[in-house]
């Protein structure tokens, strides 16, 4: 079996990557939505119905294990799928998140600090950051604020643009003000900027990458788990029906236009095949 990363579009890469680079001897399976991305401002039960959509086609793939990349869907639907879906359907399989990881590192070594928090309206709107992080430091001090116009920006390549940094100057002065200590990049798109927000933010301000997180806790997650590591296939062993031991991940999306194969190959930083699949029917 597989382990599959889910994002609503491919901001979820900079995820794979830092699975793919801790974690290199199993096989992945990518899917992003990006017929239908952003996410951000859609509806609960719509966020909820595509990504139980997502994660049904990827066990349908042969996978074991899902992640859903995507922090709007972590904060939407990952609950749900969680109580709900998989005792009813899939027992044997599990989906996990990128909330968890990093509301536990918080706990763990920023419980005193004030933290800030930026993300699509949806993750915001959830409030799920806050809600686990206060789960785990009750008396965390906890400001977030939504970045609706980071995504596109990003994703036209205009991120580099002088608009673009002072929108997101314009996005991170509440957080000066507020002198918070740590900052987390709610959305797998920020990543590509984290350098220039480190930068706006100041040295004493630590800025959280939930992909690294996310990484480290699937191997505690396995290595505490036996009985689902046991199940996944690794390089050179797999048999399931999308697998033939290549050595790079197995790329799918719902939008295989020249703008996406774009978007990926910045964003991998190289070539990847992509594969279009449905996943509405």
């Amino acid at each position: 079996m597989f382990i599959g990363v889910f994002d609503s579009g491919l901001g979820g890469l900079s995820i794979l990557k830092q699975l793919v680079r801790l974690a290199p001897e199993y096989d992945y399976v990518y899917l992003g939505d990006n017929a239908r991305a952003p996410y951000g401002d859609r509806s609960s039960e719509r966020i909820y119905e595509f990504t139980e959509q997502a994660v049904r086609f990827l066990f349908a793939q042969g996978c074991g294990l899902v992640i859903l990349a995507c922090n709007t869907a972590s904060s939407e639907a990952l609950r749900r799928l969680q109580q709900e879906f998989l005792p009813a359907e899939y027992p044997d399989r599990r989906i996990l998140g990128v909330l968890i990881p990093t509301a536990e590192h918080i706990a763990r070594h920023f419980a005193d600090k004030k933290i800030g928090i930026i993300g699509t309206r949806a993750t915001i709107q959830s409030d799920a950051y806050v809600r686990e992080i206060k789960k785990r430091a009750t008396h965390a001090r906890i400001e977030q604020r939504a970045c609706p116009l980071l995504v596109p920006l990003i994703e036209e390549g205009w991120h580099n643009t002088t608009p673009a940094r002072q929108i997101t100057r314009k996005y991170l002065q509440p957080f000066r003000q507020k002198q918070v200590n740590v900052l987390v990049l709610g959305c797998t798109h920020y990543a590509y900027i984290k350098t220039m927000i480190t930068r706006m933010m100041g040295k004493r301000v630590t800025v959280l990458d939930p992909a690294l997180l996310c990484a480290k806790a699937l191997k505690r997650y396995l290595a505490a788990h036996p009985e689902i590591e046991h199940k996944l296939s690794k390089k050179g062993s797999g048999t399931d029906s999308l697998c033939e031991t290549e050595p790079d991940p197995i790329l799918l999306s719902t939008d295989t236009s020249d703008r996406i194969k774009n978007l990926v190959q910045r964003y991998w930083g190289g070539a990847l095949p992509i594969e279009r699949v449905q996943l509405d029917h």
